[in-house]
């Protein structure tokens, strides 16, 4: 049986964990909420222009631009956003498992990938699998600059004819205790289906498709990294914060369940002690 030295000294270990866990959690919910409001500020945008942009896709020729070219997909290149740091559950566990199952069912097709946060980069560097780049210390604070350089190496070696398809792995942020993976295709930008007896006539473009297309689609690209990367934060956040809660609730109820077991223990020394002096008294 431990004496109450050890469990005083374990109890205050824990008390010692709860109060970093208190704080973590305190800290994440501050985050998240800035985090949220960015990220509910460009959705409504970026969804948009998504849709409008797909639109005009399924409405377009393949040759009027680029970033529209569907070729055979046989050189993929993935881009995986994960966070810089840990504890926060499994918020870095299911982007990287749903990653490597994207890798492992496309392996013949997929060259390498885009590593977008220190979990990702170190994921993938110990498994030997090629990175083409890799961007860390992203997510405090969330940069346009930073998407903007994705977009522009995903965009130029697109265009010339190195990778024939992107795709882009996420955590969208449902809720504060839920996140949902997203795998989406970023190139080249696909037409959006249309439901029977849906008028397919192309739109009359001013000024001409080119220029339009040569603004638009570029940006839309920039602005759809950008969301992904806003939502993986606030993802990040809300998985830190339910973890962080969890932990400090477990805390309280190892501090309790310490507790009594320390005053079981008390006890039991108090009363073998009377046992022994009673038993001393009756001796003599």
């Amino acid at each position: 049986m431990p004496s109450t030295r050890d469990i005083r000294r374990r109890i205050r270990s824990v008390q010692s964990t709860r109060k970093i866990t208190k704080a973590m959690n305190m800290v994440a919910s501050a985050k998240l909420r800035r985090a949220q409001q960015q990220m509910l500020a460009l959705r409504p945008y970026a969804h948009l222009t998504a849709e409008v942009l797909h639109s005009l896709a399924a409405r377009a020729n393949q040759d009027a631009h680029p970033l529209l070219a569907q070729r055979p997909e046989t050189r993929i290149e993935l881009v995986v956003m994960t966070a810089d740091k840990g504890l926060c559950g499994a918020f870095n566990t299911n982007i990287l498992k749903q990653a490597q199952g994207f890798l492992l069912e496309r392996k013949e097709q997929t060259r390498a990938v885009h590593a977008v946060g220190r979990k990702a980069r170190d994921f993938f560097r110990r498994r030997g699998i090629p990175i083409a780049h890799e961007y860390v210390d992203v997510f405090n604070p969330v940069k346009p600059s930073t998407a903007r350089e994705i977009a522009l190496d995903l965009i130029g070696r697109f265009t010339g004819g190195e990778l024939d398809a992107v795709y882009l792995v996420y955590n969208e942020f449902k809720s504060v205790i839920q996140q949902r993976v997203v795998v989406e295709k970023l190139l080249p930008i696909e037409g959006r289906t249309f439901s029977e007896g849906e008028a397919r006539e192309d739109y009359i473009y001013e000024p001409d498709a080119a220029k339009l297309f040569d603004e638009l689609l570029p940006r839309h690209v920039g602005v759809q990294i950008y969301h992904a990367l806003l939502e993986s934060v606030a993802a990040e956040h809300g998985a830190r914060r339910t973890a962080m809660d969890a932990a400090t609730s477990n805390a309280d109820e190892m501090i309790e369940s310490l507790t009594l077991y320390l005053n079981r223990v008390r006890q039991a020394s108090i009363t073998k002690e009377i046992i022994e002096v009673v038993s001393g008294a009756e001796a003599l």
